[in-house]
């Protein structure tokens, strides 16, 4: 009898532990967010001039040791399109589609650029800010030091715990977005250049 008991308290020692780490929560089982960091392997920028309506695509691949130069004119208007790739998917309606898990911060530590989000309903959160995917950028300064780099450090948060479209002074430029916990899903760099 003793024999059948311990028998039967290790087969439900198994079975639970089984259990336990079959339901265990990790990242991968939000089936919302199917976005791997690993996985991604472009940032892209489409930039268009207000003036001239013309886009240009610039392409940060990542863990690249080369940025992209993204040219500005000093005193012009763009709209400017964020767009993730994994290979030649398109990657970008996966962070719509769990939007309230991502925010994108915006950094120009060399750049005298004003940032409003112009994200529609597919891209913003349940609490109201807008995720980033879309932005206006009024250009005043592209490069306010010529002798230090004017980059954009692009960073794509997952699971912030908070999140704030504020802008703040960053160096000799400007953070736009703030966050409070998460993981880095992308950090892309590009070159500002006039």
């Amino acid at each position: 009898m003793k024999n059948i008991f311990k028998n039967t308290t290790l087969i439900l020692g198994l079975f639970f532990a089984v259990a336990l780490s079959l339901t265990s929560c990790n990242r991968s089982d939000d089936e919302a967010d199917d976005l791997p960091q690993e996985e991604l392997s472009d940032v892209l920028l489409r930039v268009t001039d207000v003036a001239t309506g013309t886009p240009v695509v610039y392409d940060y691949q990542v863990n690249s040791t080369t940025n992209p130069n993204v040219k500005l004119i000093n005193g012009h208007t763009y709209n400017v399109e964020v767009i993730f790739k994994n290979g030649d998917e398109d990657a970008t309606q996966e962070i719509k589609d769990a939007k309230d898990e991502h925010f994108l911060v915006y950094n120009f530590p060399n750049s005298d650029i004003t940032l409003t989000r112009t994200d529609d309903s597919s891209s913003t959160r349940g609490d109201g800010s807008r995720v980033g995917l879309k932005t206006k950028w009024v250009v005043n300064t592209a490069v306010k030091n010529a002798s230090a780099p004017s980059q954009l450090v692009l960073t794509l948060f997952h699971e912030p715990v908070t999140v704030s479209e504020a802008s703040a002074v960053s160096g000799n430029g400007v953070i736009y977005g703030t966050h409070t916990g998460g993981e880095t899903d992308a950090q892309a760099n590009y070159n500002i250049i006039n």
